[in-house]
């Protein structure tokens, strides 16, 4: 599975931010991030979309990032580990989506805001933002369902009016649920993200590898 990674502001630079020197050897260092990929009509609705707007990243899984790109502070089991505690403990929930919005002049992204219930990604979020996925975030966390990063302001604008416009035309319940969350590892190719463990949220979750 492709995840979009550079979607979010507090990615924009993600990658060869992070390196390691060994023997004067500059070596970059796997981004890691964990999402709740969106499989409904919403999700389907998100990747149409995305195909007409930004067609180069017509591959990529509509999701919601609860965790941004970064570098662990650990394993990838203990990672793994954490986020199966964490999620254990979570019941599964239903967020609505709001407003087509975007992060200009940060970064030509245009996303859906999710409105209601917003803050329960917010307290998955600060679970799981310690130990091995620890990480000093650039930009608070704000839970959005991403539609697409584009090359350049002026195209976001109007690709921004585009999903504003189509959005508006979306008859379909505009509530998503929050049932599995999916850690994901950076690949050889920057829009290119492996999926490393599924798991389930709430007591009977079974992680999936």
């Amino acid at each position: 599975m492709r995840y979009q990674a550079a979607l979010r502001p507090d990615c924009l630079n993600y990658s060869g931010l992070h390196a390691t020197d060994y023997n004067g050897l500059v070596i970059p260092q796997r981004q890691y991030a964990l999402v709740a990929y969106i499989k409904d009509a919403v999700g389907e609705f998100v990747e149409n979309l995305r195909r007409e707007i930004h067609p180069a990243h017509a591959h990529l899984p509509a999701h919601i990032t609860v965790l941004p790109p970064r570098c662990l502070q650990g394993t990838e089991t203990e990672a793994i580990a954490l986020v199966e505690h964490v999620c254990r403990a979570a019941n599964p929930f239903d967020v609505s989506l709001g407003d087509v919005e975007n992060f200009m002049p940060k970064t030509p992204t245009v996303f859906i805001r999710v409105a209601f219930a917003a803050y329960r990604l917010r307290e998955l979020h600060d679970q799981l933002n310690t130990g091995a996925l620890e990480f000093n975030e650039q930009w608070p966390y704000m839970p959005h369902l991403t539609i697409a990063k584009v090359d350049t302001l002026e195209y976001a604008a109007c690709a921004l009016e585009i999903a504003r416009r189509r959005w508006a035309l979306f008859t379909l319940p505009r509530k998503v649920s929050i049932h599995q969350l999916t850690f994901v590892r950076e690949g050889e190719d920057r829009d290119s993200w492996i999926d490393l463990a599924s798991i389930s949220l709430g007591e009977n979750g079974v992680p999936s590898r």
